[in-house]
């Protein structure tokens, strides 16, 4: 029977999403998923995947690799892309719970805060290949992945332009999850704006720590490193070692941006004209294509001049291509206030405990010994209208005129 007044669906509604709550979705933990992981857990939430079934492989150990990629390897000198085959692993047949989909993205380039400020923010060339050449080592003799009943989803994205990822991610996952373009979209955009939403909370807390450390007067140390260095497999948690020493530790890829700090640390250059504006990197870097060089040379930069960070640990894996030309800029750049600068350049698969552990000893006698000189000395270069103590001035004066 024909419904006459039946209401129509508005056409400015999105339609109900489909049930896609059942569906396991493992993405290995790697590389430049550590500074992207939110913007993927966003866009699966968005488009009805459970929290719980969105699982990402474990940290990075020697046990991963041969229990889950040994006979997977390919020919790769990068260790980060090599271990990569104990996550795929691990996904694979590890998991009491199988999945139903691996998700490792080829990442082109990356949505930098430096943005509009450098050439390009592109990612290296053997890090964004990196999940083919894994891939490769587990279709040698059959293809494990429909073995094991798990489709394999390997989108290619220039996160730095959002305005392409939703056709990337739609041509790349349409048949695998089933989706249309309009959810596609709206599901990208929920992406960035969970990636938003985590660097600024980052950037925050990033922020709290400075301010104390201005307040107190008390040192604290800067990593410069790639984002995959944060995996205590990959990194070898030198920075937490440093950190039980009761040395605060912030990573450059989440130092505060804002106008008001940035302005303070670099004003003179800017009123110079020697940069265009706080996150340019042009006086001491113009080849600025590599997101993850931009960032290191740029905090190199910021630690050079904050007061308050009186020693920067270089973190690099062995014979890093991309790594290579930097150290000496950055050395340079960083010890040019009298910073402290260590570098551990050469890391890989093994953990030497005993010569991190004296490295460490090493740093800690340094920092105690000149801290407060490297304070002193960089609070000199800058205006007194320090952002961070203004509060406390406040706070401060507000007190003694409550006493009186």
């Amino acid at each position: 029977m024909q419904t006459w007044f039946a209401k129509k669906a508005s056409a400015a509604c999105p339609p109900p999403p489909r049930d896609r709550s059942g569906i396991r979705i493992g993405i290995p933990k790697v590389l430049n998923i550590w500074s992207t992981h939110q913007f993927w857990v966003g866009f699966l939430r968005n488009i009805g995947i459970a929290p719980e079934n969105i699982v990402f492989s474990s940290d990075t150990s020697e046990e991963q690799g041969r229990e889950f990629g040994k006979g997977r390897g390919t020919v790769d000198c990068c260790y980060p892309v090599k271990a990569m085959s104990g996550h795929y692993g691990e996904l694979l047949f590890g998991l009491k719970n199988k999945i139903h989909i691996i998700l490792s993205p080829m990442i082109y380039s990356l949505p930098s805060f430096m943005r509009g400020h450098v050439s390009e923010t592109l990612a290296c060339t053997r890090v964004m290949a990196g999940p083919e050449n894994i891939r490769a080592g587990f279709m040698k003799e059959s293809d494990v992945f429909a073995d094991n009943g798990v489709q394999y989803a390997s989108p290619f994205v220039n996160m730095a332009e959002p305005e392409m990822v939703s056709k990337q991610m739609y041509d790349c996952l349409k048949d695998v999850l089933n989706l249309d373009m309009a959810e596609t979209q709206r599901a990208v955009d929920a992406g960035y704006k969970a990636l938003r939403e985590f660097n600024q909370k980052a950037r925050a807390e990033t922020r709290k720590i400075l301010e104390w450390c201005a307040r107190e007067g008390k040192p604290c140390v800067l990593v410069l490193a790639r984002p995959y260095h944060m995996d205590p497999g990959i990194g070898h948690e030198i920075e937490s070692d440093l950190q039980a020493h009761g040395y605060p530790i912030v990573w450059l890829q989440y130092l505060p941006i804002d106008d008001d700090l940035l302005g303070w640390i670099f004003r003179d250059e800017l009123q110079a004209k020697q940069i265009r504006s706080p996150l340019d990197i042009s006086d001491v870097w113009t080849s600025s294509n590599s997101s993850n060089t931009n960032e290191i040379l740029w905090g190199a930069k910021f630690a050079a001049r904050f007061p308050w960070i009186t020693c920067v640990l270089r973190l690099s894996s062995y014979e890093c291509g991309m790594d290579q030309p930097t150290y000496t800029p950055t050395q340079k750049i960083v010890e040019a206030t009298g910073t402290l600068f260590f570098k551990f350049g050469d890391l890989d698969s093994t953990k030497p405990t005993g010569s991190i552990r004296i490295r460490i000893e090493t740093i800690v006698h340094y920092l105690g010994k000149y801290s407060n000189k490297i304070i002193q000395k960089k609070l000199a270069l800058l205006h007194p209208d320090c952002p961070l103590l203004a509060n406390h001035e406040e706070e401060t004066a507000s007190a003694a005129s409550n006493g009186k």
